[in-house]
């Protein structure tokens, strides 16, 4: 994860980003037998690393990106600090659960794992889980959206993104007791609220650099506004993860 992709939009990323649903902790927490220390690795804006702050002693969150730290929340048990999943500076057999939300497909794997092996405790848990393209109920507005992820911007997208549409199926997880589960999270956005999501995708990003600055997201906002309506309407984001013993 040596190319830092989400500084220029941490904000918006902190805003408009969703979170993760109780279901996905209720599934992982049993799983984890001792929770003294857990490490939310890649942890952006520190959704993940709030949420674990409730149920660890210490909680460590890293990132690549400083701008993306300084918009998580200030909580006593939770040690923010720049550092790549690949390499950090933790002691070994130290961490007892390490999460990585969102983030997995941006690794060099082999490096990772040799890193999560290097810091994980006996028994720990390594959690990983990403989300797919919201949908609505609307035929025409998904295939809006759809033709605005493949097509508007599809040529601006990093390779790797392509791991999360198929739900991380071609990285390798050489764990132990390895569990996979689905859930989902529903939003009420109106037309402009999503927008302003779509700004935080990395394609529009790397489409704003490559064109002196234009907002891709303008190509589609029209047209987008108009399926959408004037009244907020329901998204439901796709969740996958995964959890095995290191």
């Amino acid at each position: 994860m040596a190319l830092d992709r989400f500084s220029a939009q941490a904000a918006h990323y902190a805003r408009y980003r969703i979170d993760y649903p109780p279901e996905l902790y209720a599934w992982l927490l049993p799983q984890v037998p001792n929770r003294l220390r857990a490490w939310d690795c890649a942890t952006g804006n520190g959704q993940v690393a709030a949420v674990l702050a409730q149920y660890f002693r210490d909680v460590e969150a890293t990132d690549l990106s400083a701008s993306q730290l300084a918009e998580a929340p200030k909580l006593p048990n939770v040690h923010y600090q720049v550092a790549t999943a690949e390499r950090t500076p933790f002691p070994d057999e130290y961490f007892d659960l390490i999460t990585v939300g969102q983030a997995v497909h941006w690794f060099d794997p082999e490096a990772y794992h040799r890193e999560v092996r290097r810091v994980a405790g006996p028994g720990t848990v390594l959690a990983e889980w990403g989300y797919g393209l919201g949908q609505t109920a609307s035929p025409e507005l998904n295939a809006l959206i759809r033709r605005f992820h493949d097509d508007t911007v599809g040529p601006y997208w990093d390779a790797n993104r392509w791991h999360v549409l198929d739900e991380y199926a071609r990285l390798p997880f050489p764990f132990a007791r390895v569990r996979r589960a689905h859930f989902e999270v529903r939003r009420q956005w109106s037309a402009a609220w999503y927008l302003d999501y779509l700004r935080t995708w990395s394609a529009v990003v790397n489409y704003a650099r490559q064109h002196d600055g234009a907002d891709a997201v303008r190509l589609v906002a029209d047209e987008l506004t108009q399926l959408w309506g004037a009244d907020e309407r329901e998204i439901v984001f796709p969740i996958f993860a995964r959890a095995g013993v290191v």
